[in-house]
C-alpha cells in the first residue's frame, strides 16, 4: 500500500483499524514510524529491541525496515495489545512478541546485545535507562519519542522528560540527536 508515494507495510491498515477499535491512543506517529523503518534498515542482520509494543503499529514499520537476517524481540505487558500484533505479524519468523512487565523482562536479559533499540514506554526511556542502554552495542541506535509536550503529560512530566534529555547529553558514550519533528524524538549512537 502507498499513501502520498510512500510505502505502507502491508499489515499497518489492519492494525490500525483495530488499534482505532480497541480505544488506543498511545500508538506512534506516522513520521516517528517512517524514521523507524529507515533506521531499522541501517542494520541489516541487527537484533532490535522494542519496549512498547501496543498493538504493534510501530513493530510493522520496524519489521518493514529489517532485512530477512534480521530479529526484532518486542515487549508489552499488556496482553490485549499484544494479541492485536500477533493477529497481524505473528507469521513474521524474525518476530517475537513477549508478554512481560518491562522491569522484570530487562532485568532478566541483562547480558544480552542489541543493535537498535526503540523504547516506547517507561521502563528503558524513565526507568532502567542505564540498564537499557547498557545492551546496546556500540554504534547500535537508541531511539525514543514523545518527548514535545503531550496532552496526555500528567502534571510533573515536563521536568522528568527534561531531566532525561539532560542524562543523555551528559553521557559521554552516546551521539546524541533531537528532532524538533513529529512527536519530539531524540537519536542516540552508542560510541
Amino acid at each position: 500500500m502507498e499513501v502520498n508515494n510512500m510505502h505502507i507495510p502491508g499489515a499497518y491498515p489492519a492494525i490500525d483499524a483495530a488499534t482505532k477499535a480497541h480505544g488506543f491512543k498511545m500508538a506512534s506517529d506516522m513520521q516517528t514510524c517512517y524514521l523507524l523503518r529507515t533506521l531499522a534498515a541501517s542494520k541489516p542482520a541487527g537484533r532490535f529491541l522494542e519496549l512498547g509494543t501496543g498493538t504493534g503499529l510501530s513493530t510493522a514499520w520496524i519489521l518493514d525496515g529489517m532485512n530477512k537476517d534480521a530479529t526484532l524481540v518486542t515487549v508489552d505487558n499488556d496482553e490485549v495489545l499484544l494479541d492485536i500484533a500477533e493477529q497481524y505479524l505473528g507469521d513474521d519468523e524474525r518476530l517475537q512478541l513477549v508478554h512481560a512487565d518491562g522491569e522484570d523482562f530487562l532485568q532478566s536479559r541483562t547480558g544480552e546485545k542489541y543493535d537498535y533499540i526503540f523504547a516506547d514506554t517507561w521502563h528503558g526511556k524513565y526507568l532502567l535507562l542505564g540498564e537499557t542502554l547498557a545492551m546496546l552495542n556500540k554504534g547500535g541506535v537508541y531511539i525514543i519519542d514523545d518527548m514535545l509536550p503531550q496532552p496526555n503529560w500528567p502534571d510533573g512530566h515536563a521536568e522528568k522528560a527534561k531531566d532525561l534529555e539532560q542524562y543523555l547529553d551528559e553521557r559521554e558514550d552516546l551521539a546524541v540527536t533531537k528532532l524538533n519533528w513529529a512527536s519530539g524524538i531524540i537519536i542516540a549512537i552508542k560510541k
